[in-house]
């Protein structure tokens, strides 16, 4: 397939002309006419760009790419060494940001809400762009405890929790990565917990007097099941030899 093609597929499945974001969406460095092997991962660092290399691949396919709103734009230092490698070996470099987060089928809120259990999943229409903030049912007799537990067993990382442990819980939402901010927004919907990746100091406060609790589930913990759904649906539609690969990150 060639790099263009592959592009105006992405385009037409993630449309990201429809939302505003913080980085450009699309194919950022380009590599190769012709592509077969894609490696897909969270973010375009320098050690998934190394695997990228090690494994051959035409292409790299990722939730956080480069030349994000306000950093400096000079290709200089760190950004330099992953671009030049990039382009040495000929490798695409393909990213969606808030388009990945927000899709109905194999974004990230999505795949974190089918991957902890939770029923009856639709975004909260409410907050804009849509989709980024969903909410479902979790089981009427699960505690804060128990929920926090399924959390850290689904994903490999213990969350920070804030609220009774002991709480029944029944109504959640949640925002993937840094969506701690949504918080307040998602509690006028009647929710019992708000889960994201990050939390800031003010967060805390928040939900003890908004009477909810809040999980801390990881940023790099809870994104990296829309980027992985979409190489499976990129390797299954268009017979490309796909590889998910997952750069450790405590975050």
């Amino acid at each position: 397939m060639k790099n263009t093609e592959l592009l105006s597929w992405l385009n037409q499945r993630l449309q990201p002309q429809l939302i505003k974001d913080y980085c450009p969406n699309g194919l950022q460095v380009e590599g190769k006419s012709k592509i077969q092997n894609i490696i897909t991962g969270v973010t375009a660092c320098q050690a998934l760009i190394d695997a990228a290399i090690e494994h051959g691949a035409d292409a790299l396919l990722v939730h956080h790419g480069f030349f994000w709103k306000s950093e400096n734009p000079a290709i200089v230092g760190m950004k330099y060494q992953r671009i030049k490698a990039l382009i040495d070996n000929g490798i695409n470099l393909y990213a969606y940001h808030l388009p990945l987060d927000v899709h109905p089928e194999f974004g990230n809120n999505s795949q974190l809400g089918k991957l902890l259990g939770l029923t009856d999943i639709h975004s909260v229409e409410a907050i804009k762009p849509e989709g980024v903030v969903m909410r479902g049912t979790s089981n009427i007799h699960t505690s804060v405890a128990d929920f926090a537990k399924n959390v850290e067993q689904r994903l490999g990382r213990t969350p920070m929790v804030v609220g009774n442990l002991k709480r029944k819980i029944n109504q959640v939402a949640w925002c993937t990565g840094g969506g701690q901010s949504f918080i307040e927004q998602a509690a006028e919907h009647g929710i019992d917990m708000f889960i994201s990746g990050e939390i800031s100091e003010q967060t805390t406060h928040i939900a003890r007097e908004l009477g909810i609790a809040y999980l801390s589930a990881g940023h790099h913990a809870t994104e990296r099941y829309g980027i992985k759904a979409l190489g499976e649906v990129v390797a299954r539609e268009l017979a490309l030899d796909v590889s998910f690969i997952d750069i450790d990150n405590p975050v």
